[in-house]
């Protein structure tokens, strides 16, 4: 469908172009557009290995089972039948973390480690569980106590004199987004015939 999706786009816009006598313009674009989206995915992937070998770094360290542990006052609450030691609880303390420092990029690589785990503990594995529901609403909509880094350095890049000055939105509208989607996730799953896990 999304194939489908962009195909169209593709094709209206050059129609469009030819139409408007635009088609060089939008070529241009183009090639510029494909190089900058090469660059761009380099640039991300070298920030997720650096996480991820920071992730590496602190299991190994046992720095990823203190917070856990400090976590799970919260956590523990939230997800139901996680065992505080397990790979899964670990994974979701850590990108919990991340994000509570506004370290987008780096909670990606967390996150997708935190789903695998709780996969693994899925007896229905054709269908999300509720914790996998809760998992990813609450990265979706995820506190930050710090802005965005990435978001501050495309407002520094753009000449922003005071990139950080979003900060008060930021944890008014992280702490809202979070409460009413964690509040909604355990509402609707009272109405689900699955249990928790």
């Amino acid at each position: 469908m999304l194939s489908w999706l962009f195909f169209l786009l593709i094709a209206f816009s050059l129609i469009s172009s030819i139409f408007l006598g635009t088609l060089p313009q939008v070529s241009a674009a183009a090639i510029n557009e494909c190089s900058g989206a090469v660059s761009f995915t380099i640039e991300l992937l070298g920030i997720l290995c650096l996480w991820s070998g920071i992730m590496e770094i602190a299991t190994e360290s046992g720095i990823t089972q203190k917070i856990s542990s400090l976590l799970y006052g919260i956590t523990g609450r939230l997800f139901r039948g996680l065992d505080k030691k397990s790979p899964a609880m670990k994974s979701i303390s850590m990108n919990i973390t991340a994000n509570l420092l506004g370290l987008g990029n780096a909670a990606t690589p967390l996150g997708i480690s935190a789903m695998q785990e709780l996969e693994k503990l899925d007896a229905y594995s054709d269908t999300a569980s509720n914790n996998m529901i809760l998992f990813v609403v609450m990265n979706t909509a995820s506190l930050q106590l710090l802005p965005n880094t990435t978001i501050a350095a495309m407002r520094m890049a753009q000449g922003s004199a005071s990139p950080l000055d979003i900060m008060p939105a930021v944890l008014i509208t992280s702490f809202i987004s979070l409460f009413v989607a964690v509040l909604s996730v355990k509402l609707l799953s009272r109405f689900s015939k699955r249990r928790y896990g």
